[in-house]
């Protein structure tokens, strides 16, 4: 038996009221594409994806409509489509179907969701064709298990999860990242509260952060894998290689290769200002930095690039306005989207005296602070709530995040 495991795909994602939306919202389309096509030319059994289908739950009808005509290859070569639900594909409001499950009664995934006993334990019900749901599914003598999103308490449901499961040659879908290796801050267990997967399937197929990664059991053995996303997301996976797992299953044992996908070029760079007295000499330091920086490797897409500055200057911060950098960076590297971070300070006669240096990020965490600290009830939860803050103001700043979203930074574990 052989598939194909990927996961965070992020159908959806775009850069709102952007030149770059309609562009960027392709990439996305056109990576899951290319992994359909794999999964037709090596003629495995099956595409695993590990959650995260959709960048946010309640996604635009073009996107429905999109992800169909992407699937629809898969459906006319009959091999399934595999998926669990990710943090990012939840709806929050239950009363109406979510696209997850149309598109699983409608044939073109399936979806696995566990139910639950009246006493909490795991059941893991036969896939239905008919309704479109289930927890489990077998293919060619391997028993794919798939379980979703359950927040930052999944470590204490492993041995529920153990339990519910009585059969061989297992496989694992689990949206969720483990500590020390997973880049996200949220929906992660301890790497000893994973172990005890590893007695029970022989593969454990992950998703969540997107960063690839592999964990091993005290003994050295591999049985959880990461692939990370197979297009860069955000900023951050700039260096992170980017692919899937092409896996066989052998006498007994899983082999899995991991692939490399081709996601657009992304650049972060921290440029150097400190000293510039006026705006024309900090134009003129983006530019011969950028330009001894930039590595044109032959990739003719338009790179995403967040530009990050910094250091002690002469002139106010502000005056280094973001559509003149803008214009300077479209020259230079023709952008398709640019994030610019003004993290300058300014030097002041004032400043020198006092020794007082103080950035734009500073002075706004104190801000943040200040405001906090006023209400008693926030006493003790002071950086937490500040760096809250700061991601949704982030977030609403990005302009590609929905409602859902940025309640899922309010409420991490869906509540």
């Amino acid at each position: 038996m052989k598939f194909i495991h990927t996961s965070d795909i992020h159908l959806g994602k775009s850069y709102r009221n952007s030149p770059a939306e309609s562009v960027r919202y392709d990439d996305f389309f056109a990576c899951l594409a290319g992994i359909c096509a794999d999964t037709i030319t090596e003629q495995v059994d099956a595409l695993v994806i590990g959650g995260d289908l959709f960048h946010v739950g309640q996604i635009l009808p073009k996107t429905f409509a999109r992800t169909i005509e992407t699937l629809q290859p898969l459906k006319d070569a009959g091999i399934p489509c595999i998926a669990i639900e990710g943090n990012h594909d939840w709806i929050h409001r239950r009363d109406n179907i979510s696209w997850m499950e149309a598109l699983s009664q409608m044939g073109y995934i399936k979806l696995l969701r566990p139910a639950r006993t009246a006493d909490g334990a795991y059941r893991f019900d036969p896939f239905d064709e008919t309704t479109g749901m289930g927890g489990h599914i077998e293919i060619d003598g391997v028993n794919i298990y798939g379980l979703g999103y359950i927040g930052a308490q999944a470590g204490h449901h492993v041995e529920r999860i153990c339990t519910a499961v009585t059969t061989v040659n297992n496989l694992l879908l689990f949206h969720v990242g483990i500590w020390k290796y997973s880049p996200v801050e949220i929906g992660n267990m301890k790497l000893e509260e994973a172990l005890p997967l590893a007695e029970r399937f022989g593969y454990v197929a992950l998703g969540h952060g997107h960063k690839p990664y592999v964990i091993e059991t005290a003994g050295g053995k591999p049985y959880a894998f990461n692939p990370g996303s197979p297009e860069r997301v955000n900023f951050g996976e700039e260096k992170y290689p980017k692919g899937y797992y092409h896996v066989s299953f052998e006498n007994g044992e899983f082999i899995p290769t991991f692939r490399n996908t081709s996601p657009r070029p992304m650049l972060v760079e921290t440029i150097d200002l400190g000293g510039a007295e006026n705006v024309n000499q900090a134009l003129a330091g983006v530019c011969e930095q950028i330009v001894a920086r930039v590595n044109h490797s032959g990739d003719e897409r338009q790179p995403l690039l967040e530009l990050k500055l910094v250091g002690r200057v002469g002139f106010h911060p502000f005056e280094l306005g973001r559509e003149r950098l803008k214009l300077v960076l479209e020259e230079l590297v023709a952008p398709l989207h640019v994030e610019i971070k003004n993290h300058l300070s300014l030097v002041s006669s004032s400043d020198e005296v006092n020794g007082v240096n103080k950035s734009l990020e500073e002075i706004e965490q104190e801000v943040l602070h200040g405001l906090i600290t006023s209400g008693s009830e926030y006493q003790g939860r002071e950086e937490e709530l500040i760096r809250l803050a700061i991601a949704l103001k982030n977030a609403v700043q990005k302009g590609d995040v929905d409602g859902d979203e940025l309640l899922a930074l309010l409420d991490p574990e869906g509540n």
